[in-house]
């Protein structure tokens, strides 16, 4: 990579970011319409979904969708008690509980 190359990159990179982050202050007088302001509200738990996903559906940069993938079983395991009992540290505990379990006593899975 060139010098120039990398002037206009960090560039373009530092004009991004400053759009990306001003965006709703350039828009601060107008009004977001109801639609937007509902989608919005998902944002979070699809980031979230996003970041984890692929930690409990990959394993060694494949798709790992069996009985060996100890990750998944926690995450079934803890998605499955938040299902049924709302309860955040329960769903914590229970998930890495069930994830310790298995990497100590099940290490061929």
């Amino acid at each position: 990579m060139s010098a120039t190359d990398f002037i206009l990159l960090v560039g373009l990179m530092t004009l991004t970011t400053a759009v990306t982050r001003s965006f709703f202050f350039l828009l601060a007088n107008s009004r977001m319409p109801p639609w937007l302001q509902h989608a919005l509200g998902y944002v979070p738990a699809v980031a979230l979904a996003a970041i984890i996903a692929p930690d409990l559906l990959m394993s060694g940069g494949q798709l790992a969708l069996d009985i060996t993938n100890v990750k998944l079983i926690a995450g079934i395991a803890a998605a499955s008690c938040f299902l049924l009992t709302r309860h955040l540290i329960s769903t914590l505990v229970l998930g890495m509980g069930v994830f310790t379990l298995l990497r100590l006593f099940a290490p061929g899975l």
